[in-house]
């Protein structure tokens, strides 16, 4: 049985909350993240609200909303706003798919990140001699090196109990981390496609493509994720950043999802799983034959921690 739909003004006329019951907040950047999770949504009543189609229901007994934010930062900083002001946000969970810089992970593992950063909030620098520098005006209190003339900065930002400051890791709230390090261990991640699902014909992949990864995937709760409004496929860059963030893994939403829950004052978490090596795959992005896996394997993560909260 499909969602019973339920007509939405234009947020421009209409600011008010739609449902007043506290729920856990569970966004996704695109289909087969949504795919992945809108099945265990009970009961589903859909909102459509400018373009979107936002879920609420139950998720293993727990009152949920869930929504498909767009690809990228705008869309994900824009929606997450959107779904604080329109309900009631008792904490926020991202579940998605993303790149792993991290050498010590693989395809299909998923990352529970400590804390979060947009590593292309930049200034482009002037180029003198052989160095590029940085814009007066900017005085990050941690200076990173820069890419070429790309030179990373912080982000000023503050909340209703901290004063604004220079931020550039937006964290996980702690709480949540904790329950994920108790939670979503002891149990099989997918390893295999399912034998009915295509491979695609594309980007060089072939059907003969493995349908296997050729290793367990595992969970991972800490370190640090990054997200910028890139698609990231370069080996070079991506061996930069995991030197100057220590990164596990770059997607294009997730940092800009925290810092607006930081905002707001919303307990934040993200779940990603291992797609692709953003550049580092040894042949072709290995994200178009193992995404759709990659994004059952958060799913399936984070409907565990759904279980494990208390409320």
């Amino acid at each position: 049985m499909g969602a019973a739909p339920v007509a939405a003004k234009p947020a421009a006329v209409a600011s008010g909350k739609l449902d007043a019951i506290p729920r856990t907040v569970i966004i996704t950047a695109f289909e087969p993240e949504w795919v992945a999770l809108e099945g265990a949504v009970k009961a589903p009543k859909a909102y459509h609200i400018n373009g979107l189609t936002i879920l609420t229901g139950k998720m293993a007994g727990r009152p949920v909303v869930l929504l498909q934010s767009g690809v990228s930062m705008v869309n994900a900083a824009m929606n997450t706003q959107l779904v604080i002001d329109r309900f009631n946000a008792r904490r926020i969970v991202f579940s998605g798919i993303a790149g792993g810089i991290d050498p010590a992970l693989s395809v299909g593992d998923v990352v529970v990140a400590d804390q979060w950063a947009q590593y292309m909030e930049v200034a482009l620098g002037r180029k003198k001699g052989d160095q590029f520098i940085s814009p007066d005006i900017y005085d990050d209190p941690d200076h990173l090196s820069n890419y070429g003339m790309m030179i990373p900065r912080t982000v000023r930002v503050g909340n209703a109990a901290q004063p604004a400051k220079r931020h550039r890791w937006f964290p996980a709230d702690p709480a949540l981390l904790a329950l994920a390090r108790k939670s979503v261990g002891g149990f099989a991640l997918e390893r295999c496609l399912p034998a009915n699902e295509p491979i695609p014909q594309t980007r060089g992949v072939s059907a003969e493509a493995g349908r296997c990864l050729d290793h367990q995937p595992r969970v991972s709760v800490g370190g640090n994720g990054i997200s910028g409004p890139a698609f990231a496929d370069n080996a070079e860059y991506r061996e930069y950043l995991f030197a100057q963030f220590k990164a596990q893994v770059l997607d294009m939403e997730t940092a800009a999802t925290a810092h607006v829950a930081y905002a707001n004052q919303v307990p934040f978490i993200g779940f990603r799983s291992l797609s692709d090596l953003a550049g580092g795959d040894s042949g072709p992005n290995q994200s178009w034959v193992f995404g759709r896996l990659a994004a059952r394997n958060a799913a399936t993560v984070v409907q565990r921690f759904v279980a494990a909260l208390p409320d």
